[in-house]
């Protein structure tokens, strides 16, 4: 008896429909992923158990390093050039249309006003150049009262931290604040930015301390 011979037919699936949704995929992820801001310092924070989530809007900054040098950073750009203009008025300092710009796309900021329209003319290059050296004088927003001397005589040397966070809360009273700081910075350099907070002049009692999340291997450890 002679066998039925099956007749072959080649293999084929339409992958149209696969690929649609990988775009989509794509497409949705693009546009919900939030990116990681550079930031001018390197920090690593200390761990902690706490699982607060950061608010992502209405958020103030303050970023710390090892050596104590202080930047701030504030999520809507606009409330933040707003910001420097405020503060930069009383010193009698005006800006371009360029620096404007310029402080605009800066993600986090960090230098003495008086020289801020300086550090806005550098081109980003030269900016980060500033940023990563580490024995610029230049660098980090001053947190002292009192008055200091240069080549030209004595100026002011008034807390421009302050006045950052007091004009940034002038604009947005539903600003929240949070303090990232290293691990290795000295505990005194922290609590004097805490101190400040809670001084009489900006009364801020409530704020977050950015930590990075403790496994439990590492409370074992």
């Amino acid at each position: 008896m002679s066998k039925v011979k099956v007749k072959k037919q080649s293999t084929w699936i339409d992958m149209t429909a696969m690929s649609d949704v990988t775009v989509l995929l794509l497409t949705f992820f693009m546009l919900t992923s939030t990116f990681v801001s550079k930031e001018p310092i390197q920090v690593t924070t200390p761990a902690s158990v706490s699982e607060i989530p950061i608010p992502e809007t209405n958020l103030l900054t303050i970023l710390v390093d090892k050596d104590g040098k202080v930047f701030l950073s504030m999520d809507n750009a606009d409330q933040k050039v707003e910001t420097l203009k405020a503060i930069s008025e009383p010193y009698g300092i005006t800006y371009t249309k360029d620096q404007i710009a310029a402080f605009r796309k800066l993600q986090s900021f960090g230098v003495p006003i008086r020289y801020m329209p300086a550090f806005l003319d550098l081109p980003v290059e030269k900016q980060d150049e500033e940023v990563k050296n580490l024995d610029n004088k230049r660098l980090g927003i001053p947190t002292d009262d009192g008055r200091v001397e240069d080549g030209r005589g004595v100026i002011s040397s008034d807390n421009e931290f302050k006045r950052w966070v007091a004009g940034a809360l002038s604009i947005n009273k539903d600003l929240k604040i949070a303090i990232k700081s290293d691990k290795t910075t000295n505990y005194p350099i922290v609590k004097k930015i805490i101190d400040i907070l809670r001084g009489d002049d900006l009364r801020q009692n409530k704020y977050l301390l950015i930590t990075s999340l403790k496994q439990a291997s590492d409370e074992k450890g």
